[in-house]
């Protein structure tokens, strides 16, 4: 069962939400806050699977909230779910923390699809969200050399590189590559170093990118 954690500051849509999701056999949620503070609080006392996070809301904001629970319990996965996919709120949000962001829009059975694949471990972005993304990111690519980054990487490094762009997590690497999932995770935290990516999301964003084959 994956427990979720809904904050909006809209009443009628949280709840309804909420409704649907419960419908879900393997989702269940366990708390609605109206407000980041809230979703503080609660995110703290009911330690959730995955929250649900507004961006714009009195109080405290999503990005805010999102930052302060990456930080204290960075086990919680959040995904961003609001109407704004302004390029501010976006990054923002993923530099906070955020392993995914979803419009409002996006049907019920994708977005339980989502929380399901967040749940192990990958990233989720929207299908307007993505490009948005990558905006972001090609101005710093080209403030570097990348080829020379990627020359940096050994072959092991490429191919573990390779696979958490195509959403494989740490385990499903290890057992692809038959390693143990330490080794597999010491490789990891090597790639983000050599590239200078902050996290896994970024390092998902740069194999997109630059290895044609993820």
């Amino acid at each position: 069962m994956i427990n979720l954690l809904v904050v909006d500051d809209q009443d009628l849509f949280r709840q309804g939400l909420a409704t649907l999701l419960n419908l879900e056999d393997d989702l269940q949620v366990i708390g609605q806050a109206s407000n980041g503070q809230e979703a503080m609080t609660l995110a703290g006392q009911l330690q959730p699977n995955v929250i649900l996070m507004d961006v714009r809301m009195p109080i405290c904001n999503g990005v805010e909230a999102t930052r302060h629970i990456h930080q204290h319990y960075p086990w919680i996965r959040v995904l961003v779910l609001t109407t704004f996919d302004e390029d501010e709120y976006i990054w923002q949000s993923l530099q906070a923390g955020a392993l995914g962001y979803l419009l409002k829009s996006t049907p019920s059975e994708q977005l339980a699809n989502a929380i399901r694949s967040l749940q192990q471990g990958y990233s989720q972005l929207g299908p307007t969200i993505a490009p948005k993304v990558f905006a972001q990111v090609n101005p710093l690519i080209a403030n570097n050399n990348q080829s020379d980054k990627l020359a940096e990487l050994s072959q092991r490094e490429r191919g573990i590189l390779l696979l958490i762009g195509q959403g494989f997590s740490n385990r499903e690497i290890a057992s692809c590559l038959n390693l143990t999932e330490g080794t597999v995770k010491n490789h990891v935290t090597q790639v983000l170093s050599k590239l200078q990516l902050r996290d896994r999301t970024q390092a998902a964003l740069w194999s997109k990118e630059h290895l044609p084959d993820s």
